[in-house]
């Protein structure tokens, strides 16, 4: 009891560290709102958007599951990215905004980088012990060490001399004209100093690569529930990762101001899955709450991917057909394309989502197959008993439930 006391207490004390810290930032962006430029803001509000939910979701996992490392170590990341927005406003605040009114503005601003630097070790370690806050077998402790080392070196780089404090996660201050010399560097910058950071450097990306690989090593000799458990974060993963192919496409297809909103928008989407995914998917994998759902999300999204881009490919092909090869007014032509566009979404969006369920969803797809051929049968049958085993049989391949019973009431 004294141990679960404690842990609920520890949790909660993460929780409301990051809470206070957001609530500081965001007071200062307010105040510094003249020196901070629109992308920076959208930033902010990105990032203080995840310290919530990383916040909450690592307070959730960590009253229900304490000995689950997953949970703190969210935990850690809210503190972590509040901890880093809250030093680069404040050092704004006594530099830019009211030069010299709070004390030790540039020692603050350099909390900024260590904590950005540790944000990027935190969500490493949550990869390699996701799902159960273990490694995925014993061989894998060298990479664990591995990230403690990198974790010192990146951290203790913020304490090199001749360096400039540029900020954290947003360089606010670059965009400030507020950066300034390392006031706490004392390590050299170049020599044998410089020389270990190289090779930390090096160690970093190969231990980074290594923490990816854990994920398909696990998944490889895991089960079918653990399956879906990585399912949820490779989906959170993936989506990012289309958000940022679309944002490259996008660069080179889209010319001129078209592709500052359509770049923006694909930005903020690549930034705002994995501030909201990553948590929804480890408290969904480590809680187990909805968790086979994970094969309807993904079918839906590559159905709803895939009409979408048909149905584009349509409506382009349509406009430059009428405007291009046929003498149709822009605005007829627009309007056509739209209605064409409009009746084919249904039909089509419901022969995907069959293609898509039979190669992704295949159980539910299976149990659509079943239930409508058992429907089917029923029409025309009129022996009770072989409906009712008929039944049975049905409902023990659909749902696999460990037991299933048939209760008729009796005819007087």
């Amino acid at each position: 009891m004294r141990y679960r006391n404690r842990t609920q207490a520890l949790g909660w004390a993460l929780a409301v560290v990051a809470v206070l810290l957001l609530i500081a930032a965001v007071v200062l962006l307010g105040l510094n709102a003249v020196q901070v430029d629109t992308t920076r803001i959208l930033l902010s509000a990105i990032l203080d958007l995840a310290v919530l939910a990383y916040a909450g979701s690592g307070r959730l996992i960590t009253s229900r599951r304490p000995g689950n490392a997953v949970g703190w170590l969210l935990g850690l990341i809210g503190v972590s990215i509040a901890t880093s927005t809250f030093a680069e406003q404040y050092t704004v605040y006594g530099l830019a905004t009211a030069r010299g009114s709070v004390p030790a503005a540039r020692q603050v601003g350099t909390l900024a980088g260590a904590a950005a630097v540790l944000t990027v070790i935190l969500l490493l370690f949550l990869i390699l012990l996701f799902p159960d806050g273990r490694l995925p077998s014993r061989r894998w402790r060298p990479v664990a060490w591995a990230l403690f080392l990198v974790t010192a070196g990146w951290v203790t780089q913020n304490l090199q001399a001749g360096t400039r404090v540029s900020g954290g996660l947003t360089n606010a201050f670059d965009a400030a004209n507020v950066s300034y010399p390392n006031p706490l560097g004392f390590l050299p910058r170049n020599g044998w100093y410089g020389d270990l950071l190289k090779l930390i450097l090096v160690l970093g990306l190969v231990t980074g690569v290594l923490v990816i690989a854990s994920v398909f090593v696990r998944r490889r000799r895991a089960g079918t529930e653990l399956r879906k458990q990585l399912a949820w974060l490779g989906y959170v993963a993936a989506l990012t990762a289309l958000w940022g192919a679309l944002l490259a496409v996008g660069g080179l297809v889209v010319p001129g101001p078209a592709n500052s909103w359509l770049g923006t928008l694909l930005w903020s989407l690549m930034e705002l899955t994995p501030v909201a995914g990553i948590p929804v998917a480890c408290a969904v994998a480590v809680l187990r709450y909805r968790l086979y759902e994970i094969d309807k999300i993904i079918s839906r999204t590559l159905a709803y991917a895939i009409v979408t881009g048909l149905l584009v490919g349509v409506y382009a092909g349509l406009v430059l057909l009428a405007t291009r090869v046929l003498p149709v007014d822009g605005s007829v032509a627009v309007a056509a394309s739209t209605l064409a566009a409009a009746a084919l979404f249904a039909p089509l969006r419901s022969r995907v989502q069959r293609l898509v369920d039979r190669r992704f969803n295949r159980t539910r797809y299976d149990a659509d197959q079943t239930l409508t051929a058992f429907a089917a049968r029923l029409k025309d049958a009129v022996d009770q008993d072989a409906v009712r085993a008929d039944l049975l049989r049905v409902v023990q391949r659909s749902l696999e439930p460990t037991h299933a019973a048939v209760w008729l009431k009796p005819i007087r």
